[in-house]
């Protein structure tokens, strides 16, 4: 197969959206959610993140990288003042609605309201989950973490509550996220489905690799 050479003064040089589709493709295949919050005075926000990522498991935390502002991060501003945020997973049934939410909407306009999904309130939880969304995360915040190399900021938050499909999880913990509807995306807007390959054994020096997709 034949390849391009890019070096870094071509990058340099792209014009602004080429070079950020360029970019953002070279990651592959991420983790896309919906973000929900909720301000102090009880106005809600939905977010698409393609940035939120696994940090630990012991404390149970994850990430979300914010773009630089201005312009002013609803999401962000109601995370810091209130605390609390869910993470849903999205699916092939609302991946258009959820696009919509990157849109930039006036402050005070509700994003679950543009895209019809609903908010959701469960166990006292302060922020709003989507409905539709099979996979849901409350989130209490953390850390936040500037990062000055490109005005960019991470928000670190703690799982404090977990609702997944109960024919999703195994025996072992693992989540079917596949089998919940789960999709992935590549790149700002190309969403994907996926197809699991295998599930492989823990890897060691001295031990053959095997097959866990018998394991329930």
């Amino acid at each position: 197969m034949s390849k391009i050479y890019i070096d870094k003064n071509q990058i340099i040089q792209l014009e602004k959206q080429k070079r950020v589709h360029l970019i953002n493709s070279l990651g592959g295949f991420k983790s896309v959610a919906l973000v929900g919050t909720k301000s102090k005075n009880e106005s809600t926000n939905l977010a698409i993140f393609s940035s939120f990522f696994h940090i630990g498991a012991n404390p149970a935390l994850i990430g979300l990288i914010f773009r630089p502002s201005p312009p002013e991060r609803d999401t962000m501003r109601n995370i810091l003042d209130t605390g609390f945020f869910t993470v849903n997973h999205i699916n092939e049934a609302i991946y258009r609605e959820a696009h919509q939410t990157s849109a930039r909407y006036d402050n005070g306009i509700s994003e679950f309201d543009v895209t019809n999904l609903k908010p959701e309130y469960k166990n006292d939880f302060f922020a709003p989950f989507v409905e539709e969304s099979n996979i849901q995360l409350g989130i209490e915040f953390k850390e936040k973490v500037d990062i000055t190399i490109n005005n960019t900021t991470m928000i670190i938050g703690q799982i404090v509550q977990i609702y997944v499909p109960d024919d999703c999880m195994h025996q072992d913990g693992f989540i079917d996220i596949e089998k919940a509807n789960t999709i992935t995306v590549s790149g700002l807007d190309s969403y994907h489905s996926t197809k699991q390959l295998d599930r492989l054994s823990y890897a060691k020096p001295d031990k053959e690799i095997t097959s866990l997709l018998n394991l329930g």
